[in-house]
């Protein structure tokens, strides 16, 4: 049994390390279609083997400060990176089965120790102070787009944080995910 567990433990801790190094060559040079959440979810859905464009859906207006939101007050969403995270984190824990009550509070306090390491990491969670874009306005998305941003900063986000969300979740992959 202990060796399944270290051969599990390995398999995923190799096919992580096989996608960020997948990611850190493909990232950088993607000119359309990028999506910071999108791609943080589905790459770990990915090597969970459960990709679905159904998750990719489910992402995509997560990116951009929540696809460019700005409150009445200027209060401005996460990175998309940090959404996904967050999201990868949940179906990590929950397993194939709705989380239960205990299991909710375990996934809500990874996914805490996951934004506070990413803002440690960055010095913000909050999308326009990484990138230095606002997107609630559709110029923002436009200069953001010209200015080659994804390929110099934000794709260094994704990476980190599929790499982040399998150390934090290294226990949980051994147990449900076998």
């Amino acid at each position: 049994m202990l060796k399944q567990v270290i051969i599990m433990k390995e398999n995923f801790d190799k096919r992580f390390n096989e996608k960020l190094k997948e990611l850190n060559v493909l990232l950088p040079n993607l000119k359309e279609g990028v999506n910071c959440a999108e791609l943080t979810l589905t790459s770990v859905l990915d090597i969970l083997e459960l990709d679905k464009y159904i998750f990719h859906n489910l992402a995509i207006p997560l990116a951009g400060s929540f696809g460019g939101y700005k409150s009445k007050n200027g209060w401005q969403g996460a990175c998309g990176a940090v959404c996904g995270g967050c999201s990868a984190i949940g179906v990590i824990l929950g397993g194939h089965e709705r989380m239960d009550n205990e299991t909710m509070l375990k996934a809500y306090l990874k996914a805490a120790k996951f934004a506070s390491e990413f803002e440690k990491e960055f010095g913000s969670v909050v999308c326009p102070e990484l990138c230095g874009y606002d997107f609630s306005e559709p110029e923002g998305m436009t200069e953001y787009r010209n200015s080659g941003t994804w390929a110099k900063i934000c794709y260094h986000y994704v990476v980190w944080a599929i790499d982040q969300v399998g150390k934090l979740t290294r226990e949980e992959l051994k147990k449900s995910w076998e």
